[in-house]
């Protein structure tokens, strides 16, 4: 079936843009009537955007004004003739560029946009914000403004959120809004951590924090037995302190508490997320995250019993936090040591609880700790992950004193993100300059990120010079060029890509530690150096397996590195350095790739027609981006995909990237399992053993991190049944 031309926009008093994008969700005849979004973006200008947007005769009247108001800093205007600032606005006007998508306008402007101080009216358009994010982030470096303007107005580079909302404000917020800080087993320490979940989330910060290092409750305190309360206790406080600092009030702060497997509380730690659970240690906003070693799937996979131990003994014995202690490597030593003690489960029944929990709320999160650090190629151990998965660095412990002064201050960590969109990407005109760009883009952000209130986080970003580069718009690209999800076409693609952008991150990364004289702290320790990390690129000639594949990248004129390539790259950085620490990790993008008009992150959509329920205005719908007759076909639902392919597809792109993804599995409750085609032939609803089966596959495939799972139920609205679902175009 063919898709209607789009008609004109009627005004009249009665059709308003909401009404417009509402009737996405009501076919006609059976088809999806995606004009109706197209006139709900131009009344939504016409109706809204232009009528509340103060109006300015000239850019220099805009500019004064802006400064003049404290609406802009005048810092980073200073480092350009105000005649390069104008030429820039009028070369980004001239793109002419328009969005396809009511969501994607009404994000922006809802969002993002610099309105008034009584917030009524529009002070930038989308083109403005872009221009003052380019000035921002270039700091003075003309050439490098030009080029990142272009590549955010193609929307080719992404900030993100914190970042492109902020950039260039003289009343603005972090540059960076997701944090890590780790606590080691004495009061000081928590204390520490306490305040900085208060400061971090008073400046709208997300905070992941590790608790594997807590003595367990029953655990002695200067030598009285049954003196710990353990873990359960902090993480109230802690969740007691983000929601008491929230911003002004505006929103709730939010955190994410891990912990190790291996820990005695951990039964106690997935209790505080169930729905029964008693309201003494029932967790509701806090986000629970587990690190699991390699051990734990061994002894789940021969149904054995497992041994959890005291953390406290283990650091009293081994000098260092249970956290730093490899579990996997030590597990028979710390079974036979009568010093530690220890208590027992079947590995079993703990894998079942997690998937029960898993089913009822979407937690926990899961940290393959032992693959994170197998591939880890900077010197040190990773103990942690963030609110959202993918940050994966190493850390280092402090000592505190009990002045709360610093005896030997360790290293925290700042997640300093910004997204490719893929779409975009893969049609830039010089692929190379794109990605040096945005490395140059995100080089900013971490080297003027000073969080004085958290010292561990200041020193960890001042030496690891740390940045996220991610992607998204990965299923919008495959049904754009005719390939399903999860595909082996799908795999070479994704694979190719990350391969790409690993290359050229290392290349940028190693242009400003020449141009620096500086690398980041450790670089001498690290498989950059010794030259390890290249040896795999070196040892693989890349050729395509797939038709299709290779005639995206050649049409296109896109080369794919060589092992004489990296062989060059590995000589020059041997000699050079690279200047930050990591460089990749793949976030969840959410509000991002609705600006960006693309699929978010690496996964699959979840519907043709999203619906999203907002507070004020009522429900929004979403078609799938660039959804048309010809990407139809391949624009499957995340809920109708096996999970595994899904794995399969990040598992590609997880041998490029130093950090991790923020994996989410979509389940479904309503449906036989023969839609995930298990080789036993079940015909059954979804069970604990499926999520078990996804978490070793994932596992067996090298996949760093699973972060949420959403499960399909007939009465969840957020992502249940849709009227449009069954339609065609």
């Amino acid at each position: 079936m063919k898709l209607d031309k789009p008609k004109p926009v009627v005004q009249t008093s009665e059709v308003t843009y909401f009404a417009l994008n509402n009737e996405l969700n009501r076919p006609v005849n059976n088809k999806i009537p995606l004009e109706k979004d197209a006139e709900a973006v131009r009344a939504f200008f016409l109706e809204h955007v232009n009528p509340n947007t103060v109006f300015f005769y000239t850019l220099d009247e805009k500019l004064d004004y802006l400064v003049e108001h404290d609406y802009l800093e005048t810092v980073f205007l200073s480092k350009y003739s105000r005649e390069f600032i104008k030429d820039l606005m009028q070369q980004t006007y001239n793109k002419k560029f328009r969005f396809r998508s009511f969501m994607s306008a009404f994000k922006f402007y809802r969002q993002y946009a610099m309105r008034t101080n009584d917030g009524e009216r529009y002070l930038e358009r989308y083109e403005d914000r872009i221009v003052f994010n380019a000035l921002f982030l270039a700091d003075g470096n003309e050439q490098l403004a030009i080029t990142l303007a272009d590549e955010m107005i193609n929307q080719r580079y992404q900030p993100a959120t914190p970042t492109f909302l902020n950039a260039g404000r003289k009343r603005r917020g972090e540059l960076v809004s997701c944090f890590l800080i780790q606590v080691t087993d004495d009061m000081n320490s928590i204390g520490r951590a306490i305040n900085s979940a208060l400061q971090l989330s008073r400046i709208g910060g997300g905070v992941g924090v590790n608790l594997s290092n807590i003595r367990a409750a029953g655990d002695p305190i200067k030598k009285i037995e049954n003196a710990s309360s353990g873990v359960v206790p902090i993480m109230k406080l802690l969740e007691d302190s983000f929601s008491y600092s929230n911003q002004l009030g505006q929103r709730n702060g939010a955190g994410a508490v891990y912990l190790n497997v291996f820990h005695p509380d951990i039964v106690s730690f997935l209790s505080t997320k169930k729905e029964n659970a008693d309201e003494k240690i029932r967790v509701k906003t806090l986000s629970l995250g587990l690190v699991v070693p390699d051990k734990f799937y061994e002894l789940t996979k021969r149904d054995d019993v497992m041994y959890l131990f005291s953390p406290y003994d283990v650091e009293r014995i081994y000098g260092k936090p249970f956290a730093y202690i490899d579990i996997t490597k030590e597990y028979d030593n710390l079974v036979n040591n009568k010093n530690i003690r220890k208590s027992k489960i079947r590995a079993r029944d703990l894998e079942n609880e997690i998937s029960k929990l898993q089913q009822e709320s979407g937690y926990p999160y899961v940290i393959n700790i032992d693959t994170a650090n197998r591939s880890n190629p900077i010197n040190g151990t990773i103990t942690m992950s963030n609110l959202c998965s993918e940050i994966l660095q190493v850390q280092e412990p402090s000592i505190i004193n009990d002045d709360q002064s610093y005896e030997v201050m360790g290293t925290d960590i700042s997640c300093n993100l910004g997204s490719t969109n893929i779409v975009n990407m893969m049609d830039s005109p010089n692929l190379e300059q794109s990605i040096d760009a945005a490395v140059r883009a995100l080089t900013y952000v971490t080297d003027h990120s000073n969080i004085e209130a958290v010292p561990t986080v200041r020193n960890g970003n001042a030496k690891a010079h740390t940045i996220g580069l991610g992607a998204m718009g990965l299923h919008t690209f495959l049904a754009l060029n005719k390939m399903h999800y999860g595909s082996p076409e799908s795999i070479e693609f994704t694979d190719l890509y990350f391969r790409l952008l690993n290359y050229y991150t290392l290349k940028a990364s190693h242009q400003l530690a020449k141009e620096r004289n500086k690398t980041f702290d450790g670089f001498e320790q690290s498989t950059y150096a010794t030259g390890e990390y290249f040896d795999s690129y070196i040892n693989e000639t890349v050729t395509f397996k797939h038709e299709q594949v290779a005639d995206i990248f050649e049409s296109r004129g896109i080369q794919i590195p060589q092992p004489e390539d990296w062989a060059v790259l590995k000589e020059a950085i041997q000699q050079d350095g690279l200047y930050h620490q990591y460089r990749l990790a793949v976030a969840p993008t959410g509000s991002i790739s609705y600006v960006n008009e693309t699929s978010a992150s690496l996964h699959p959509i979840t519907r043709l027609i999203e619906e999203r329920q907002e507070k004020k205005t009522g429900k929004t719908y979403y078609p799938a981006p660039r959804l048309s007759n010809e990407t139809l076909p391949y624009y499957t639902s995340a809920y109708e995909l096996d999970m595994r392919k899904v794995i399969d597809v990040y598992a590609a792109a997880q041998r490029h990237i130093d950090q991790g993804m923020s994996l989410t599995l979509f389940m479904r409750s309503d449906l036989p399992l023969g839609l995930y085609e298990w080789k036993d032939g079940r015909t059954s609803k979804m069970t604990t053993r499926d999520l078990n089966i996804l978490r070793h596959y994932a596992w067996n495939k090298g996949i760093k991190s699973i972060y949420y799972v959403r499960t399909f139920t007939d009465d969840e609205e957020e992502i249940g049944s849709n009227a449009c679902a069954s339609c065609s175009i």
